[in-house]
């Protein structure tokens, strides 16, 4: 295994875990995963290896920020997703967008059929794109991180499936 696998696995295992009990991804995680990647690859490339890893935390952070912005994800977990796009490169934080968007979402259709909530989960899509079409496209108050009672889901776990599956892939 190279420095990268190792990298992307100790971080997935280290984030899945605190997201798990904590709720939280802690920035000495994500910062320190995304400087380790600039690190490393600056010493093994130069400065062109530090566009190409600066390019996939940008391009991560980018796909998923506007979740962010809507309340709908985490600070941490947007972090998290440029730690990981840092190792893996643009093309890399494609694949992880993708693969992270559909592992996020297998988890959660599992965790309203789980939980018996499938039909409060459409009511409050529907009410969110109702709120969407009236309001334009900005938080609903109701229904954010901080003020839903829906259930959530541990989103590290999904990013790092993402992540593993890319680093997997490739």
């Amino acid at each position: 295994m190279d420095i990268r696998t190792i990298a992307i696995i100790a971080v997935a295992i280290a984030a899945t875990a605190y997201d798990l009990r904590s709720r939280r991804v802690p920035n000495v995680l994500t910062f320190g995963a995304a400087g380790a990647a600039f690190g490393y690859y600056l010493t093994i490339g130069g400065m062109s290896a530090l566009g190409w890893s600066a390019g996939g935390w940008l391009l991560a952070v980018a796909l998923f920020f506007p979740f962010f912005a809507l309340r709908g994800l985490g600070a941490g977990d947007v972090k998290l997703l440029g730690a990981f796009g840092a190792w893996l490169g643009p093309m890399g934080a494609l694949h992880l967008g993708f693969f992270t968007a559909a592992a996020g979402g297998l988890m959660a259709v599992i965790i309203v059929l789980a939980r018996g909530v499938f039909r409060q989960t459409f009511v409050n899509l529907w009410a969110l794109l109702l709120f969407w079409k009236g309001a334009g496209l900005r938080p609903m108050p109701s229904l954010t991180l901080e003020s839903s009672f829906s259930p959530r889901l541990a989103y590290a776990l999904p990013i790092a499936a993402g992540a593993l599956t890319t680093l997997w892939l490739k």
